[in-house]
């Protein structure tokens, strides 16, 4: 008769180590762009700080810190080696530390001076097929979504860094319940993070001057005549929350069908209708509702 044992752990697995700290508040929008893909591609990767820090020869304290978004801004040669060691593309990895690093007034020198002793692989600089594909299918509308919040160059931008963020992380919004929603959060956190807000809500009075309402006008007196109108709608609508703000921009100020709306967010025909009927109660209510008297001489 045999005595049972328990069983013995396999020698090769890692032991469980601190649990790495969330990044640090300080981090710039540009600077959580790349990070965030980094650290969930090192916590899915099942290493450990030592074992990390083992294989491409850095202090662990200092990995920790460049995980966290402490300290100074990294330098490209350790964000490389940790790409490599991770299996992580690194042309978009480089495009999105490269503009962080110049918004965090690093200089042109110093960014020069940081990759002369890195290359970036030839293989890395064109995105799976269906990557691009899917790029080919939505940019344009992309486009228009950035565009009510933001200048030309700010939308170009966003839609850009969109799109190496998801490159980064292309093999979870494969696998996710919905690769278009999960695109499209990746789109909507990008450019609300470059967004100007007043008092938490996103600014969208700007975009009186460009939107279908106003375009669709011939006279411009009547053009001047309906830019407070429109201003008054848009800070009611920056008002809305998650998928009814979308819905809003998206069918009132971009010109979308409901089908496209749907087909864009990754949320059904019927939800997307659901969320404008919603949506445009909640405004009409507003706009409907007199201005408030109280404090005035009678």
């Amino acid at each position: 008769m045999t005595t049972p044992t328990d069983p013995l752990e396999p020698p090769d697995r890692p032991r469980p180590g601190r649990k790495l700290g969330p990044i640090t508040d300080n981090a710039s929008s540009t600077h959580r762009a790349w990070l965030v893909p980094m650290r969930d591609t090192y916590l899915a990767s099942g290493l450990t700080l030592n074992a990390l820090s083992d294989r491409i020869r850095f202090a662990k304290s200092k990995l920790s810190e460049l995980l966290r978004g402490v300290g100074l801004y990294p330098r490209w040669e350790v964000v490389f080696l940790i790409a490599a060691e991770l299996g992580m593309p690194n042309w978009p990895l480089y495009r999105l530390w490269r503009q962080a690093a110049f918004e965090a007034q690093r200089s042109g020198e110093w960014v020069e001076r940081c990759t002369d002793h890195t290359t970036l692989t030839a293989a890395d600089t064109a995105p799976p097929m269906n990557h691009r594909a899917f790029r080919e299918l939505t940019e344009s509308d992309y486009l228009l979504y950035a565009q009510v919040f933001l200048d030309d160059e700010e939308r170009d931008t966003a839609v850009s860094d969109t799109y190496d963020i998801l490159w980064l992380s292309w093999n979870d919004a494969l696998t996710s319940t919905d690769t278009r929603r999960y695109a499209w959060t990746a789109l909507r956190d990008t450019v609300m993070a470059r967004t100007p807000h007043r008092d938490g809500r996103p600014e969208l009075g700007p975009a009186a001057f460009d939107t279908l309402a106003l375009r669709s006008l011939t006279d411009p007196a009547d053009d001047m005549d309906q830019v407070p109108e429109l201003v008054q709608l848009f800070t009611v609508i920056s008002h809305l929350t998650g998928r009814q703000f979308d819905v809003m921009v998206l069918r009132r100020l971009c010109g979308f069908t409901p089908e496209a709306v749907s087909a864009l967010v990754g949320a059904s025909l019927a939800t997307v209708r659901s969320d404008e009927r919603h949506a445009t109660r909640f405004v009409r209510d507003v706009l409907d509702t007199p201005p408030s008297t109280e404090g005035t001489a009678p």
